[in-house]
């Protein structure tokens, strides 16, 4: 089939606004990274109209997926880790067609990740373990026990990758088993989660009991990018004004329940401002 699909290639590598091409192929021993297509045609493009088109293909016994996506698509892809199939494409998918080395340079992005780079996605992946953290804990507290776990596979999740990226690694879909080896503390904890023959309740109880420690023993690391935002003018910012942050704004609904945390941590300071209303006030924040 890869021979009927060079004149799909050919024809997308003529057009001036293609700027590389990636052909990945199903491996028998993992057919999941073409999602069980045959094979995988990744069509990077300088247009930015349609950022991502998908059109699929079938020959004899054999079916094809040809992926165009826009290059400041695949770039959002790779800073907020939303589509983590691109980073295994990128990993394992042949280069075809690559003009100026555009393919070239994403892939040696994955393999160096930059630290400016990283800072933000430590900081986003932060937020995320947080959010599900807070949300496993008040879901055991009020006795939804399947829920809170839901939860808490997450958010240890979000720790694995943390501690992934912290390392200077991309995580990968396969991120336990990179986790594994760099932070073994973290992988028995997610096993003991999902493995233990205790009861859930009791599960829970002590996977709470040593998440807080670590997800406060990497405040530090998951806050960098924020605090440096956030230090980087000496008035109060409001809630707005840190939403619509150029770079904060990738942090989406997570910030809200980051910044409570940060507060309650004694690391963001509130600034109360008075308002019209009689005892009503603003609240805006500063770092302590």
């Amino acid at each position: 089939m890869e021979d009927i699909l060079r004149s799909i290639y050919q024809e997308r590598a003529s057009l001036a606004s293609t700027l590389g091409i990636l052909l990945i192929e199903k491996k028998d021993y993992s057919s999941d990274i073409t999602d069980t297509f045959d094979y995988t045609l990744l069509v990077i493009t300088e247009s930015e109209e349609v950022p991502v088109q998908v059109k699929h293909y079938a020959y004899k016994n054999q079916k094809a997926a040809l992926h165009i996506v826009s290059m400041q698509q695949v770039q959002e892809w790779l800073l907020l880790g939303s589509n983590r199939r691109l980073t295994e494409w990128l990993h394992n998918g042949k280069i075809i067609f690559d003009r100026n080395e555009n393919i070239a340079s994403l892939k040696r992005e994955i393999h160096e990740f930059p630290f400016s780079g990283r800072k933000l996605k430590q900081g986003l992946t932060f937020a995320k373990l947080v959010k599900r953290y807070m949300q496993g804990k008040s879901s055991f507290d009020t006795g939804h026990y399947l829920d809170a776990y839901n939860h808490m596979v997450h958010s240890l999740h979000h720790l694995a990758r943390l501690e992934v990226i912290n390392s200077g690694f991309y995580p990968e879909v396969t991120v336990w088993e990179q986790v594994r080896h760099i932070e073994p503390q973290i992988y028995k904890l997610y096993e003991e989660l999902i493995m233990s023959e205790e009861s859930l309740e009791k599960r829970l109880e002590l996977l709470f009991l040593a998440s807080e420690f670590l997800i406060y023993s990497r405040t530090s690391v998951g806050t960098q990018h924020l605090t440096h935002i956030l230090e980087s003018k000496q008035e109060p910012w409001t809630i707005a004004d840190m939403m619509n942050h150029p770079e904060l704004k990738y942090y989406s609904v997570d910030l809200t329940v980051l910044v409570e945390y940060l507060v309650d941590k004694g690391i963001i300071e509130v600034v109360l401002v008075e308002t019209k209303g009689n005892d009503l006030y603003h609240r805006l924040y500063k770092l302590s």
